[in-house]
């Protein structure tokens, strides 16, 4: 008696826990229902379900989950939507067209596994054929391996990354996407500040099929006047 009563406490203490928001200014087809696990103060981690309601018809169009749908609370306790900051503020849902095919894609925050300990996300995109959002391998793993969610380039249709090692030395990798081949790194920009009060700035643009590579040398005060 005593461990079906617990179990009924424990079950209840877990309902209690899930917190509940919906989103309806993120993406133009969808509204979004999210259940997280909790929140603590202005912070909701643990396991989450991401559901999709068609804005025309109001049904259910997919449900999504993530393993830790790790995300902050704004000053109204509501969770923010497709803002991508590098070193801050990065939302729980981001509604873009990652590919550049013309459709709505999906990233889901899954937790704190990219560099430094960083947002990391799962990576939807919209499948014409199977009318609905299918995982991408690739970029999710550029959500992963660098500083948090990647950046889109909409007018030149480029995915942008961000990588650092320590303090003094960053790149910024620009990808195109090649129908039907997937991914294909066309532009880095690499700054070296490790060799004390100058910076070596490297650039390495992919064209006609080869790497063209140029590199200068600044004075750090002047090259990061900002």
């Amino acid at each position: 008696m005593k461990n079906v009563v617990f179990l009924f406490i424990t079950i209840g203490q877990l309902l209690c826990a899930q917190s509940n928001f919906e989103i309806k200014n993120g993406s133009k087809q969808f509204d979004a229902q999210i259940s997280v696990f909790q929140c603590e103060g202005d912070t909701c981690s643990g396991e989450g379900i991401v559901k999709l309601i068609d804005k025309k018809t109001k049904k259910l169009f997919q449900t999504l989950k993530s393993e830790d749908l790790y995300f902050y609370l704004n000053k109204n306790q509501r969770p923010s939507v497709n803002i991508i900051q590098l070193y801050n503020e990065q939302s729980p849902l981001i509604f873009d067209d990652f590919n550049f095919d013309g459709s709505e894609d999906l990233a889901i925050r899954n937790g704190n596994q990219s560099s430094y300990g960083g947002p990391s996300y799962d990576v939807y995109v919209f499948n014409s054929t199977k009318k609905q959002f299918v995982p991408s391998e690739e970029l999710t793993s550029l959500a992963y391996e660098n500083l948090g969610m990647f950046q889109t380039d909409h007018k030149k249709k480029r995915i942008i990354t961000f990588s650092k090692s320590g303090c003094c030395w960053h790149i910024t990798t620009e990808y195109a996407v090649i129908p039907k081949r997937g991914l294909q790194k066309v532009y880095e920009l690499e700054e070296d500040a490790q060799g004390g009060d100058f910076v070596t700035v490297t650039t390495r643009d992919f064209i006609n099929h080869k790497w063209v590579s140029k590199s200068k040398k600044y004075k750090i005060r002047d090259y990061y006047k900002d």
